[in-house]
């Protein structure tokens, strides 16, 4: 049986680094059985993605590929803060913001850029929100913020 990291050296990505904060805050935090996450922006490298609103700058398919890395950078927090991830029993909730255009109601879309990474890392399925927003911090097009039980 292969484990999540395993899963996605399959899909030729490994946990990076946890994102330093850009505020006053942790990247997780356990209480009892559960990991939450902060909100994850799209950083690769220590470097934001991409800027601008989904609908407008930045497109709705690479919209799915920021929202992917964003929930890769949610693993990462989770494993910084139980140090195994075959100690995630399952995903319970995934929060996904889309800085959007008015116009612009294909949030579920964008969101599953991070759901379906975690269904092909952790199985299962879960809870979610997809949320337009008017802006994210550092003008981020996505973020996505996790809740696990282990």
């Amino acid at each position: 049986m292969t484990g999540p990291e395993e899963r996605l050296a399959e899909l030729g990505l490994i946990v990076p680094e946890v994102a330093k904060p850009v505020a006053a805050y942790v990247p997780a935090v356990r209480s009892g059985n559960h990991v939450f996450t902060s909100g994850q922006l799209p950083m690769r490298d220590g470097e934001l993605m991409a800027t601008g609103k989904v609908g407008g700058e930045v497109s709705a398919e690479e919209a799915y590929t920021y929202a992917q890395q964003c929930a890769l950078n949610a693993i990462a927090a989770v494993k910084a803060e139980v140090g195994d991830l075959a100690l995630v029993k399952r995903v319970v909730k995934v929060v996904a913001f889309v800085a959007s255009t008015p116009d612009f109601t294909g949030q579920p879309g964008v969101a599953n850029g991070a759901s379906e990474l975690f269904g092909t890392v952790f199985g299962g399925v879960h809870a979610r929100s997809a949320v337009g927003v008017p802006v994210l911090p550092l003008d981020s097009p996505v973020e996505v913020e996790l809740v696990v039980e282990v």
